[in-house]
C-alpha cells in the first residue's frame, strides 16, 4: 500500500528522519538514537516513509539501511514549484505596495 507523500512529510519526526538520511544511509537503530521516542516508534515512521517511497531500503549483511529516494523527492519538489512563481509574484507585489506606503508615512 502506497502512502500519500504529503501525509508522509506532515509529521515533524518523519521530516527529521529525511534530513538525517539525506546525506547517508542509516539503520533504524542509528536513526532511533536521534530521537527521544522508542525504536518501535521510529520504525513506524520509517514504514510510512518507505510506503510513500520517499525512503528506500538496502540490506547489507544482517542490517537494513534506509536512504532517501531522490526521484520521489523530485516529484514532491515539482509539485511545490508550481506555486513558486505565484508566491514570488505575490511577494513582489507586496514589496511594491510597502515601498509606496513607506514614503507616505514619514
Amino acid at each position: 500500500m502506497e502512502t500519500d507523500l504529503f501525509h508522509a512529510i506532515a509529521d515533524p519526526t518523519r521530516r527529521a528522519i529525511l534530513v538525517l538520511i539525506a546525506t547517508q544511509a542509516m539503520t533504524p537503530n542509528a536513526l532511533a538514537e536521534h530521537f527521544d521516542s522508542s525504536r518501535q516508534a521510529v520504525s513506524k515512521h520509517i514504514k510510512v516513509l518507505t510506503e510513500s517511497q520517499l525512503v528506500t531500503q538496502a540490506k547489507q549483511g544482517r542490517e537494513i539501511y534506509y536512504q532517501l529516494n531522490p526521484k520521489k523527492m523530485r516529484e514532491l519538489d515539482q509539485w511545490v514549484s508550481q506555486f513558486k512563481a505565484l508566491w514570488e509574484d505575490r511577494f513582489d507585489q507586496l514589496d511594491q505596495l510597502l515601498l509606496t506606503l513607506k514614503p507616505n508615512q514619514q
